[in-house]
């Protein structure tokens, strides 16, 4: 079959890119909505920490799903169509949600009622947030990156993943600060999210499409018996020129993840029961704190050396996970949001610089293929080791847990650092 052909209407400009920008980092946001409010979640429907961990993860394995389904579907059938189809799973997600968080008595953080039902619903919207997560993490990115003006290709690859990461700590912020200041702290932040979609779905038709439909490409479907495409499961290879870099980028992208994983499901929790916090707008604050701080440092550091961010990352990694283990033993606050923006930068350096590393050293029609593999091991790494850790506290308690996960991320960083020499 032949290649999709490109299209060359519509220049990339400043206003696309940050259409782009907007519309990736709003379906982000839905993802990570509900982490400030989990202990209201879980007084209104009597879950602990392990519940809690699978409501987090169970997103991450919509993500992983929505990659492998849909991942190279837009080099057939276009970016926009493609993008349109996450922000429609993202809106019916904050509905659902809207309508499971509604209480049946009380008001606020004492609100009661919960259902069986509306847990249910809970669940589903969290699969369908990642499965549009999972569209925009690949598509997404490399969309973001076609929106760029000519010559601006790593300012491009900066955007897409601060987008992408500024994304999930604006979904924790906006959520915590909503619900601190309403009565239904279930209901409002996802009414809010839902308003910020439709503005999305405004600004989709600006976004470039170098995508021409019906131009034949192959990837990520095939041809139904009425001629149209429809998404077939494929795990991406990572191409032959990339996959010594891809090697030597996984423990790092595994290490930065499995600190955003367990600091995210785990944290409110701590932050709950042990430190007697109960405003989700702090908690929300301590957790976005990392979500931004990576964004923020791959902004501001990009025009550093490849090896020198790894290298930089890596040692902010392990720092981060040594605090948490200190921090949870002495119940210290700010030694929490140290480790926080410590974790924050760290992940964030390190994901930047493999994923610029390999999509530069890559033909265009490979790229999609590569930012696809990359971002299912980065979810892979978020999804499991935060369900593990939630489950280990059953055993070990909320400090032996996240101990065990702390030490592992220190030992995947010493790897890392190892192999940064490949960079």
């Amino acid at each position: 079959m032949n290649s999709p052909r490109t299209r060359s209407t519509r220049p990339a400009t400043a206003r696309s890119l940050t259409a782009a920008a907007y519309i990736f980092a709003v379906v982000m946001m839905g993802t990570t909505l509900p982490t400030p409010l989990y202990p209201t979640m879980s007084a209104a429907f009597g879950f602990g920490s392990a519940a809690t961990t699978v409501l987090f993860a169970v997103y991450a394995v919509g993500v992983v799903a929505g990659l492998v389904i849909f991942g190279g579907l837009s080099d057939t059938l276009g970016r926009r169509p493609v993008l349109a189809l996450a922000l429609g799973l993202s809106v019916l997600s904050a509905l659902l949600f809207l309508v499971a968080g509604l209480p049946a008595a009380g008001s606020g953080a004492e609100a009661t009622g919960g259902t069986a039902a509306g847990l249910v619903l809970m669940y589903l919207g969290r699969i369908l947030s990642g499965f549009a997560a999972g569209i925009f993490t690949g598509t997404g990115t490399v969309t973001v990156m076609e929106n760029a003006p000519e010559g601006r290709a790593t300012l491009a690859a900066a955007v897409s993943t601060a987008a992408n990461i500024g994304g999930l700590g604006l979904g924790v912020l906006v959520a915590g600060c909503v619900a601190a200041v309403v009565d239904r702290p279930l209901v409002w932040p996802f009414v809010v999210h839902a308003l910020m979609l439709a503005v999305a779905v405004l600004l989709l038709p600006g976004v470039r499409d170098r995508v021409e439909r019906g131009g034949g490409g192959h990837v990520g479907g095939h041809v139904g018996r009425y001629g149209g495409w429809l998404p077939r499961p494929r795990v991406p290879a990572v191409p032959a020129p990339v996959r010594g870099l891809f090697v030597a980028a996984v423990p790092g992208v595994v290490a930065g993840y499995t600190v955003c994983g367990v600091f995210s499901s785990l944290a409110p929790t701590f932050m709950t029961h042990d430190l007697g916090i109960s405003s989700p707008a702090t908690v929300a604050t301590v957790t976005a704190a990392l979500f931004l701080a990576s964004a923020g440092a791959q902004i501001l550091l990009r025009g550093w050396s490849d090896r020198t961010l790894t290298v930089l990352g890596l040692v902010l990694i392990t720092v981060c996970s040594v605090t948490v283990i200190v921090a949870l033993a002495v119940d210290s606050l700010a030694l929490l949001i140290v480790a926080s923006v410590c974790g924050g930068v760290g992940q964030g350096l390190t994901f930047m610089t493999g994923l610029r590393a390999m999509t530069s050293r890559v033909p265009a029609g490979q790229r999609t293929a590569v930012t696809t593999s990359y971002f299912i091991v980065g979810y892979l790494a978020l999804a499991v080791p935060a369900m593990l850790a939630g489950f280990l506290t059953i055993p070990l308690g909320l400090v032996g847990s996240t101990t065990v996960f702390s030490v592992v991320t220190v030992v995947l960083s010493l790897v890392g650092l190892g192999l940064s020499r490949r960079y």
